[in-house]
């Protein structure tokens, strides 16, 4: 694991934590980690749930949009609710309905907190994202675990078939991995092998983080 780089913007609040790595690489796990060893008001936000609308299309074409390109997401929505969440305003966030490949209509409610982490898979492609994040981790898994977790996930967890989860991951999962995904990690402060089962460097990143909010109250 590499080191973490001192945070940019030690003043501002709160601290924003961009979290990525390859669909099924375990982001959540190791964001949820953070946030629930903090003791803090946090918050969690899911790039998943910024795809771009796609209601004006029918079923079957948005079966064929790549949503594992940089253009499939709503970045825009996502900088700015990052900016109200810096300056204490709280924001609704979309919901993403999978089944269906489009926006759902509820929003959730996410309090300005001191804590914000953000997990995707490409969010350090938007040089706006970047320069938001405090800290930025990489989640540095196996192509073969990575593949087996996504499959179990799109079928339990979304109604997918095998055949369809095939597809999609041999069309466009793999190789925008390969495109935007992976050479991504060269802006990462941390990369974390094996994620979440990866415990000491799950419990380094922590302390980090702790050590950075101290270092901010006391600068207050």
């Amino acid at each position: 694991m590499t080191a973490v780089k001192p945070a940019s913007r030690s003043e501002r609040s709160p601290l924003i934590i961009g979290v990525v790595g390859g669909s099924g690489s375990g982001k959540t796990t190791v964001s949820k980690a953070i946030l629930d060893a903090t003791g803090l008001a946090t918050a969690f936000i899911d790039a998943d749930a910024y795809y771009k609308d796609l209601g004006h299309l029918t079923l079957e074409e948005r079966k064929q949009v790549n949503f594992d390109h940089p253009d499939a997401l709503d970045n825009d929505l996502l900088v700015a609710h990052l900016h109200q969440l810096s300056q204490g305003q709280a924001i609704d966030k979309p919901t993403y309905d999978y089944a269906a490949h489009t926006r759902a209509a509820a929003t959730v409610r996410i309090e300005p907190s001191e804590i914000v982490v953000v997990d995707g898979i490409l969010l350090f492609t938007d040089p706006r994202l970047l320069a938001l994040f405090d800290i930025k981790i990489f989640v540095d898994v196996a192509d073969d675990i990575r593949f087996i977790r996504r499959m179990q996930r799109d079928i339990s967890e979304r109604g997918r078939s095998v055949q369809d989860v095939v597809r999609q991951y041999l069309g466009t999962v793999r190789p925008m991995h390969l495109e935007f995904v992976e050479p991504s990690k060269r802006h990462a402060d941390v990369i974390l092998p094996e994620g979440g089962h990866n415990r000491i460097g799950v419990e380094m990143i922590i302390a980090r983080v702790l050590m950075e909010l101290q270092r901010r109250q006391g600068a207050k």
